[in-house]
């Protein structure tokens, strides 16, 4: 008779045995059950990539093109590349319409109010709007790659975010405890709506009209009406929507050089009007004649009051906290009326403007003087609701027709601080307020506001 210990060996074997023929066969099927899982996921993966494969017929590109010949034909240059690069993908071409062809209205720069004509025109076969200035560069296989990235059926917003980096004046101090809480788009980086979100935008301009308001920063004022006090999307920070061009990953990038354009204006060709007032003659002039005026080759001082040391001219004009448009309109008609008749162009600035001239000399010479033509940054007012355009530093000149009957002595809207006239403007590429609103880019400036950037001033043809 055997041992029991060596009896309970042999009858443990068979249960080992089984044992493992039962682990081997959990491990076959749980080895089974990963790799149905990961089919299921890898079936799951692909259908969102499908959900979010775009083409650019899908993409409506709007340039931010201004009708001015300069500025058209450099718009047109980027349309003809987007295009080629277009055709270049073998693939069907996306639409690309410039904003100053768009519409006749005055507010169409501002954008909003061509929403609702972006919704019906192309919401049934585009999934995005994608807004670009005239300088943009724009890398279409990175620019596709991006945008795939994102459910075009969500409300999207996308730009390279911009913020500031104290409250300042132009934004309405907005934000002021913390200002770098809230993000803009950068223009120049490129910025896009989804479809979902045009048509939602949309809805709203038709039940709540744009109110009757100042349009002074575009791009912070867009944002903030597409986040609407958080009822809307903030702006998403898109690291492909660059402004520098050194990141082989950018979709797009912006040259941020003064236009070359052929030799720069003579000095004796620009003529220089310095508005100020009195008060001022003491502080302000002696700083502009240090730094700049003697770059000027005319130049006057205009004032409330004569001083021989400066000397000033008075154009018995009275001082006024608001509204410079008689001060304006009287400096012109001093420009036509007096032996200025070989100057082409008149620069109006303020006393706290600082002012490159070489730099100026080098843009105006890519205008041409015998247009009707008036540079500098670009503000509006009422536009949502029948208003009007004006360059800083006093209401925009247009025809010189024109120009002699519309000073009126307040304006149709309550509460603006300036006067209107019929402008022919064009934003210039450089000039620009001063101004601490938007960190990580440089761009060369012609003007900027040694203080409050509230005026810039602006330079208008002797056509105009």
């Amino acid at each position: 008779m055997r041992p029991p210990a060596r009896r309970g060996r042999r009858l443990a074997l068979p249960a080992l045995l089984a044992l493992f023929t039962c682990s081997l066969a959990f491990a076959l099927v749980s080895e089974d059950m990963k790799k149905e899982v990961k089919q299921s996921k890898n079936l799951e993966k692909s259908n969102i990539s499908k959900k979010t494969d775009i083409d650019l017929k899908e993409i409506v590109f709007v340039i931010q093109s201004q009708s001015n010949s300069f500025h058209a034909k450099k718009a047109e240059q980027l349309k003809k590349s987007i295009l080629k690069q277009a055709a270049d993908l073998t693939q069907e071409l996306p639409r690309v319409l410039l904003l100053h062809q768009l519409a006749q209205q005055e507010g169409a720069w501002t954008i909003l109010p061509l929403l609702p004509h972006f919704s019906v025109t192309y919401s049934r076969n585009s999934s995005w709007i994608f807004f670009c200035d005239e300088e943009t560069r724009i890398q279409m296989p990175q620019l596709l790659e991006t945008l795939r990235s994102y459910d075009p059926s969500k409300e999207w917003f996308l730009g390279k975010a911009l913020h500031d980096e104290e409250s300042t004046i132009i934004h309405h101090y907005a934000f002021s405890e913390n200002p770098t809480v809230f993000k803009y788009p950068d223009f120049a980086a490129g910025w896009a709506l989804s479809m979902p979100l045009v048509n939602k935008l949309t809805k709203r301009l038709k039940s709540e009209p744009l109110k009757s308001d100042f349009t002074i920063d575009l791009k912070h004022e867009i944002a903030l009406y597409v986040w609407d006090g958080g009822r809307g999307p903030a702006l998403t920070p898109v690291p492909e929507f660059c402004t520098d061009g050194g990141d082989a990953s950018c979709a797009t990038t912006f040259r941020a050089l003064l236009p070359l354009c052929g030799n720069p204006v003579k000095k004796e060709d620009i003529f220089v009007a310095v508005k100020t007032c009195k008060k001022f003659h003491g502080d302000r002039i002696p700083i502009v004649k240090q730094t700049w005026a003697g770059q000027a080759g005319r130049i006057e001082y205009y004032s409330d009051s004569e001083d021989s040391s400066i000397p000033t001219v008075d154009l018995g004009v009275p001082n006024t906290e608001r509204g410079h448009c008689g001060k304006t309109f009287a400096i012109l008609e001093r420009f036509l009326n007096h032996s200025l008749d070989g100057v082409a162009w008149l620069v109006i600035v303020d006393d706290d403007t600082l002012i490159s001239i070489s730099r100026l000399q080098r843009l105006l010479s890519c205008y041409d003087a015998s247009e009707p033509l008036v540079l500098g940054e670009r503000y509006g007012y009422g536009l949502g609701t029948g208003g009007y355009s004006y360059v800083t530093g006093g209401g925009g000149p247009g025809p010189w027709t024109t120009l002699r009957t519309t000073c009126p002595t307040r304006s149709p809207y309550p509460s603006t601080s300036t006067g209107t006239s019929t402008p022919c403007a064009s934003t210039s590429p450089g000039w620009h307020p001063g101004s601490k609103a938007e960190p990580g880019r440089r761009r060369p400036r012609v003007g900027g506001r040694s203080c409050d950037p509230a005026h810039v001033g602006h330079v208008a043809s002797r056509a105009s």
